[in-house]
């Protein structure tokens, strides 16, 4: 109980106006860190101007007062409550450089595991060729892959005139298009448990090893890097992020080894899961762009040393982007570690 109303208001109006002049600050800088002293201290004024309010709102003779307290309390408790970390996740720059990476490396584990079922899909598709030759025009989907490589080449180095000139863009976006697709598609299929995702990676597996063994085979090697480092090395990465998310997705449905109820897997996930994919499609867009204006063209139009520095390069720079930017902590904004975990395990 307040018994001088007076002297009540002198002691303690330096406080409220300390915690005005901080929401004042807090309000014009929107998404300026605050130091630790900073927040401590806020939360003390914060604490202290409510219980204020509280013992004044017995005091009916002074409103204004009371409106004034509730008006600061109403504004620090929005300020605390407040879910800044949605607000920096749409923040392109902090997006691209921390939020996507590390999301990948929080994940690494069902990253592994894409390139492994890849991998075996590579054997796979390599033993068939090597053993049963005209087996390739059964598993590859593509008529220009059936053929003799030696004889593809051939006639792609006869060329030396600009074949895509006019169709360039449109050959780009059908391309993007398609690739997207097949990475949503990959992610979706993680709610067959990840058996469908993992299927769509092992069959990209047998195309990527069939046509690689049966280019190498012919001699065709250096036309084989020429043709798909420039876009390949950007595009095949992209397609085993997307069976990331899928397998991610996947495991937040099965729930294998966590106390968490499904609505709370699927919660700590999907911004995850958002993420991934979008990422995946900003990969596959450049993918489609490269190839279209760039892996389609070959000796003498560019030469193959061009075009597999290129490509080298771009793996390399896609290696240490993923996994050295936004080094610190990569465990999902608003979620428990132990729940980060028991989604898939950490790096």
């Amino acid at each position: 109980m307040i018994i001088d109303l007076e002297r009540f208001v002198a002691q303690e109006q330096p406080y409220w106006d300390e915690l005005q002049s901080m929401l004042n600050r807090m309000e014009q800088e929107a998404g300026a860190p605050l130091g630790l002293e900073d927040i401590k201290r806020f939360d003390y004024l914060y604490q202290r101007t409510a219980s204020d309010l509280a013992r004044i709102s017995t005091f009916s003779a002074e409103p204004t007062t009371r409106r004034f307290l509730e008006n600061l309390v109403a504004r620090a408790y929005a300020e605390i409550h407040e879910t800044r970390h949605t607000r920096d996740r749409l923040n392109a720059k902090q997006w691209i450089l921390a939020t996507f990476p590390q999301t990948f490396r929080r994940h690494i584990r069902a990253f592994h595991l894409t390139v492994i079922v890849t991998l075996i899909g590579c054997a796979f598709g390599a033993l068939v060729v090597a053993t049963d030759a005209p087996a390739k025009g059964v598993i590859l989907p593509f008529d220009h892959l059936h053929g003799n490589p030696s004889d593809r080449v051939a006639e792609e180095e006869s060329v030396t005139e600009d074949r895509m000139k006019g169709h360039r863009s449109q050959f780009s976006a059908e391309l993007m298009a398609n690739n997207i697709r097949v990475s949503i598609t990959a992610m979706a299929l993680g709610m067959t448990w990840g058996v469908g995702t993992l299927i769509l990676l092992f069959y990209n597996g047998i195309i990527l090893g069939a046509v690689s063994l049966d280019y190498i085979a012919s001699g065709e090697i250096v036309f084989l890097l020429g043709w798909l480092l420039p876009h390949g090395s950007i595009e095949i990465p992209a397609i085993l992020l997307a069976g990331q998310a899928g397998l991610v997705l996947a495991h937040a449905l099965i729930g294998f080894g966590s106390e968490h109820t499904l609505r709370e897997r699927m919660r700590v996930v999907t911004p995850d899961l958002v993420t991934l994919i979008a990422g995946v499609s900003l990969m596959l867009i450049w993918a489609g762009v490269i190839e279209a204006f760039f892996s389609q063209y070959h000796e003498p139009y560019l030469p193959y040393s061009l075009k597999i520095a290129f490509g080298t390069t771009e793996l390399i720079m896609l290696y240490v982007y993923l996994a050295r930017f936004g080094r610190g902590d990569d465990r999902a904004p608003g979620a428990s570690h132990e729940m980060v975990t028991a989604g898939t395990p950490t790096q």
